[in-house]
């Protein structure tokens, strides 16, 4: 029977891997089933690892397996210098999902932005700004005319998937990248931005329901928006006080209700105030718009047609309808599907751009889209088929 071999690593290096993933050692070992006393001891370099457990570990982290042999920790930025700050997240503390699904996306920035330079195409500057002295209603009006979103078109779409893929498509032609992150919890994250520009990100949960992911993705283009104002900084240089924060959520959230429901259309569809605000009639209004019924409510209330008390009773009756409903079924996605979601158009295309004129290999592709080389003809065509809606929830 072969020996088993160990391997020698820097411990400051397995310390790195494991702190910038976001994992306590607990985990890490439950992960390798071993004690966590031996993690421990790698750590201190009192023990080494086996080559097969650093391989488990590079698959744990998802980073490359040479990171662990080099001579010392690699100097990368911190991720809260690159997202805008977050209710409940504390910078440096971020979920190990979250981290996970952070790196992902500056990766795939990064990525873009050298295969336009290699390709020789220029990035679409982001140009709209706004700041908390306007009103916000206005913001959500000049946002809403950049999006070129009409009532026209938003009341022909056919359900909320097409409305989430309208919305998308239209953000991302003012040079924003839309990606969709898997894994996080909702409690967590609901969406984030990357406030680098050119090209800012936009980041939406992917377990967000469709009739969600516009509202998120409007709220953080808002952020954008405030950013290129210079009126926001990253998480991790923003000096507000948690009130002045909250102060900002609230006119992002406002902004992006009167991007999605214009006033006019709204006062048009009211009418005369119902004596009474009840789930069904909130319901029927969100359905024209393709919106949560969540939503609408904060739209009526922003623009006075529901009082504050109307507002807190009606939330507390939806909660508790809420509770009673069941709980909705995943469902199977294909794996171009979930490329096309998780990447966004513009991304797909530039890399097959790419591929087409012999920039990068299929082996290039394959990773930069997290997808099998067997399935590119398949994502050609779907594609030319139009923009896709699909769901995904890996």
């Amino acid at each position: 029977m072969p020996a088993i071999v160990s391997v020698p690593i820097q411990p400051s290096v397995l310390t790195w891997a494991r702190s910038e993933s976001g994992y306590a050692i607990e985990r890490v070992a439950n992960r390798l089933q071993v004690k966590p006393e031996k993690v421990e001891a790698w750590e201190r370099g009192e023990r080494t690892p086996t080559l097969r457990q650093v391989q488990e570990l590079a698959r744990f982290f998802h980073r490359p397996l040479n990171v662990f042999f080099m001579p010392s920790p690699p100097q990368v930025p911190p991720l809260a210098a690159e997202y805008r700050r977050l209710p409940g997240v504390t910078p440096g503390q971020e979920t190990p999902e979250l981290r996970l699904a952070l790196r992902q996306m500056i990766n795939r920035r990064e990525t873009a932005l050298g295969l336009m330079e290699e390709l020789g195409e220029s990035v679409t500057p982001f140009t709209l700004e706004a700041h908390p002295s306007e009103d916000a209603s206005a913001v959500g009006a000049r946002l809403r005319a950049a999006l070129g979103i009409t009532n026209e078109a938003q009341s022909g779409w056919r359900d909320e998937w097409q409305a989430w893929r309208e919305w998308r498509a239209a953000v991302e032609q003012l040079g924003v990248l839309v990606f969709q992150f898997p894994k996080v919890e909702l409690t967590d994250v609901r969406g984030l931005s990357l406030l680098r520009f050119p090209m800012p990100v936009v980041g939406v949960n992917s377990k967000e329901q469709p009739e969600s992911r516009n509202y998120t993705l409007l709220h953080e283009v808002i952020h954008l928006m405030f950013a290129s104002g210079h009126e926001e900084t990253s998480a991790l240089n923003e000096k507000r006080s948690a009130s002045e924060w909250e102060t900002m959520e609230r006119f992002a959230e406002e902004a992006a209700s009167h991007a999605l429901v214009p006033e006019d259309v709204l006062s048009a569809m009211v009418g005369r105030r119902p004596a009474i605000w009840d789930v069904p009639t909130v319901k029927q209004l969100a359905r024209r718009f393709h919106i949560t019924s969540l939503a609408m409510a904060t739209r009526l209330r922003a623009s006075g047609f529901m009082s504050w008390q109307e507002y807190k009773t009606w939330k507390q009756i939806w909660q508790e309808f809420v509770a009673t409903l069941p709980k909705r079924a995943g469902g199977f996605a294909h794996p171009v599907d979930m490329a096309l979601g998780r990447n966004g158009r513009p991304y797909v295309q530039l890399v097959l751009e790419a591929l087409s004129t012999n920039r990068i290999t299929s082996v290039d592709a394959a990773r930069h889209l997290a997808l099998k080389f067997e399935h590119f003809d398949k994502l050609k065509t779907a594609l030319k088929g139009g923009p896709s809606g699909a769901v995904i929830d890996e």
